[in-house]
């Protein structure tokens, strides 16, 4: 029934009127004895204009900073990155841009994609100029969010995005110029790439399920009207009615007030996480938490300080030397495949190259494989019946995939830390006494860490078995889950 909602709401077109009291703002004349959060979400409604003007500035201001700075040269000496425009573009974009985002998305749910995002604002505008063809099967796989986080994150680190602006172009700018092709062929104004091809989806999805704020859908409310209306003009083509999760949710407000069943409210920051049920459970969901936010991520932030690499950097050379294969340790690959910049003498070879991806590769797999494991054991342990109201006697698998999403707090903060290191790094560079820091980089990791325990332990209330197994179940996973902590100690305390 979702892939039939998809292709009816891309071709039928809007002719259904509501009629309501409004005032000359288009909000309902009632609004004003509504919940102030309630009227914030009709606002976003009638303020559509200023929300596009919001976005066309935001773009602006993105390929100012994506573009320009590809094109100037390379600061040879120590300069501050308020004197020069690829030192602030780099602080813009990876010390303050990304890591708040990430926060956001656990604050306030998805109202960066919806309001700001200058990627979705383009693919939506392209799409309403486009073919408006019917999305593809192969375009709706579920596995796309792991497949394009995963490459985009180790390619990134083969081309040193985070330093170079060249990189940043290619890798920010041919997301969004593919970002636009998508939506020009696919869809009716509508964000295709963002729902199933954007990196960044699906580590969105994951974070806004945490979020505190959501749009709620009175469904009996919903039921119940009577009036005729427009079909909601959902940009991430979401079945609103039916709408239960906040993960796919853009947080527009172009639903908000609709048939009276739809408004901007508060919700408990664990409440999605909690009543999620087996079958709402994805696994590559799972395999993007455990994998890529957790495993690859991980490996992409910390090879570069960590000794390990360089003994296996090492221990590769030598082998490769002494079976006289040699050309691993050629310097000229162009830039756009390994990082070369002669000028600031940075230069990969091949064998960084290979160096790079066996260290994230082998970090991802270890630390995923851990969790893994505990998942298993868990589902092992746990044989017995679920306790549902709808399924009554639903049979345990060996793996519980909705038992997974306890830690996503875990997986958020990891990230976060991941990406602020880069942010601290240059305000230390600029001689900024950080009060503080280690402590809240671990108050953070201890906060996730409790916070999951705490969703996992909710979650394993659903089954029907004996106390000592739940707890087993909840150690299995619990201890499984160390690993990540063990490699944020050696980071920040170790290496």
């Amino acid at each position: 029934m979702n892939k039939l909602a998809d292709q009816v709401h891309l071709h039928i077109p809007t002719t259904i009127i509501e009629i309501s009291p409004s005032n000359e703002d288009g909000i309902s004349n009632n609004s004003k004895h509504k919940p102030w959060l309630q009227r914030l979400g009709d606002l976003m409604l009638s303020k559509r204009g200023t929300i596009q003007g919001i976005q066309w500035f935001v773009v602006v201001f993105y390929f100012t900073l994506l573009i320009w700075p590809a094109f100037l040269p390379l600061p040879k000496d120590y300069v501050h990155f308020y004197d020069n425009l690829i030192l602030l573009a780099q602080f813009v974009f990876w010390g303050i841009w990304w890591p708040f985002v990430m926060l956001s998305m656990v604050l306030i749910g998805r109202v960066w994609c919806g309001v700001f995002c200058p990627e979705g604002a383009l693919s939506e505008w392209s799409s309403n100029h486009g073919l408006g063809r019917s999305v593809p099967r192969w375009l709706r796989w579920g596995g796309w969010p792991f497949v394009a986080f995963v490459s985009t994150t180790i390619y990134g680190q083969l081309i040193s995005v985070y330093e170079y602006p060249k990189a940043a172009l290619l890798i920010l700018g041919g997301s969004t110029v593919a970002a636009m092709i998508v939506g020009f062929i696919y869809g009716r104004g509508k964000r295709v790439w963002c729902r199933h091809l954007c990196p960044a989806n699906g580590v969105f999805s994951l974070l806004s399920r945490l979020a505190p704020v959501h749009f709620n859908i009175e469904k009996e409310t919903w039921k119940q009207a009577s009036r005729l209306s427009y079909a909601v003009d959902c940009p991430p083509m979401l079945n609103v009615r039916n709408k239960e999760s906040n993960s796919g949710c853009h947080m527009c407000g172009r639903c908000s007030g609709y048939r009276d069943a739809v408004d901007l409210s508060m919700r408990s920051p664990n409440s999605e996480v909690i009543a999620l049920k087996k079958d709402q459970a994805n696994p590559w969901d799972i395999a993007l938490l455990f994998f890529g936010l957790l495993g690859v991520a991980t490996g992409a932030f910390q090879w570069s300080a960590s000794p390990w690499f360089v003994q296996l950097k090492q221990g590769l050379a030598e082998w490769f030397i002494n079976h006289d294969f040699l050309t691993v340790l050629d310097t000229n690959a162009p830039w756009w495949i390994l990082t070369h910049y002669p000028d600031t003498n940075d230069v990969f070879s091949y064998l960084d190259g290979l160096s790079i991806l066996l260290y994230i590769f082998t970090t991802a797999f270890v630390i995923s494989a851990s969790l893994y494991l505990g998942l298993w054991l868990a589902g092992k342990v746990l044989k017995s019946v679920a306790m549902s109201a709808d399924k009554p006697t639903v049979k345990c698998r060996s793996f519980e995939w909705h038992l997974g999403y306890a830690f996503i707090p875990l997986a958020g903060a990891s990230l976060f830390l991941g990406l602020s290191s880069l942010t601290i790094a240059m305000l230390k560079a600029e001689h900024l006494n950080l009060v503080g820091i280690t402590s809240l980089r671990v108050g953070l990791l201890l906060l996730a860490y409790l916070w999951s325990g705490y969703l996992l332990a909710r979650k394993l209330n659903d089954y029907n078995v004996k106390m000592s197994r739940k707890i087993i179940a909840f150690f299995a996973l619990m201890t499984s889950s160390t690993i990540i902590a063990m490699t944020w100690v050696m980071t920040f305390f170790v290496w």
